[in-house]
């Protein structure tokens, strides 16, 4: 069996490092500072954001894959994740930085709500953030400046200040994602084709007969991503998520059967509906139609 950390709280693995925490509910660590660290797999019950710094060839697992990371990358966790590498007993010299922070301390600020916006939390395999070198140095500017605040001595205000620098580095990871996904056009354009041709062959197979309409994570294990990377690559691109891509696709089909001679329900059960009147809901949601009505429009025109 794989020994697993239990990280339950930021010092669950500040222990683990070798590192004494002066706040209860957050900790940040400089790996510089305290290599070399002794591997392990870590069980999350705390946020973390870990910037990697120049070490090459280490494999880090995250869910049941690897991360493919460089020098500038930061690999995200949320509570309920698994990451890290096994303990095999080997040592690893490391450079880079940690931010740990349990959920308790965003509770009664706008951002315990608000993480969840973060897609990035749920990204999984090769899906990482990679930044410039200038991006990575304000990252660490603001990882030093929270390491300052936490020396200071505990007032009635250090927890704000500190949800204060965790959104500033969270806004700044979703800024630099989203020069992420312009600058790799090409990229995003190859997950988009296969998208499209993925969905083409799930009805061309009638898949739909058997299994229902193709869901979300259906289509993002499909193409070996995460839910929430294939919708964001898919919101930059196109500027539909995943969900309303689907439909759309979906409804595509439905008007081509319609004006083929199909009726509703012949329709809503062959692209896989359990019920007529839940197809012609979405219809309607998507063409401001009903089936009926966008085929009387047809044929008056």
């Amino acid at each position: 069996m794989s020994k697993i950390l239990k990280v339950n709280k930021p010092s669950d693995y500040s222990a683990w490092v070798g590192q004494s925490d002066p706040h209860e509910l957050i900790s940040v660590i400089n790996y510089a500072e305290l290599s070399p660290v002794r591997h392990s797999l870590n069980n999350y019950n705390v946020y973390g954001l870990f910037l990697q710094g120049k070490e090459e060839g280490m494999d880090l697992v995250y869910g049941t894959g690897k991360y493919d990371y460089s020098e500038g990358t930061l690999i995200c966790v949320a509570p309920g994740q698994l990451g890290g590498k096994e303990d095999n007993g080997e040592f690893v010299n490391l450079t880079g930085w940690a931010v740990l922070f349990h959920p308790d301390i965003l509770q009664g600020t706008g951002l315990e709500k608000g993480i969840k916006d973060f897609s990035f939390f749920d990204y999984r395999i090769n899906e990482a953030l990679h930044m410039t070198s200038e991006e990575r140095d304000l990252m660490v500017t603001l990882i030093r400046q929270l390491e300052q605040e936490l020396r200071f001595p505990a007032d009635t205000l250090q927890n704000r200040i500190i949800v204060g620098f965790i959104n500033l580095l969270l806004r700044y990871a979703q800024r630099f994602y989203n020069r992420q996904f312009i600058t790799r056009t090409i990229v995003n354009n190859d997950i988009l084709s296969r998208f499209e041709s993925l969905l083409k062959d799930y009805f061309d197979n009638e898949f739909q007969l058997s299994k229902g309409l193709p869901s979300v994570q259906y289509c993002s294990e499909q193409l070996c991503m995460s839910p929430n990377y294939l919708s964001d690559v898919l919101k930059r691109t196109t500027g539909d998520t995943a969900t309303h891509y689907i439909k759309s696709y979906v409804v595509q089909l439905a008007k081509n059967r319609l004006m083929a001679g199909m009726n509703s329900s012949e329709v809503a059960y062959y692209l896989g509906f359990d019920y007529p009147q839940h197809f012609t809901r979405m219809f309607k949601k998507l063409t401001g139609q009903t089936p009926m009505e966008y085929c009387r429009d047809r044929k008056n025109k």
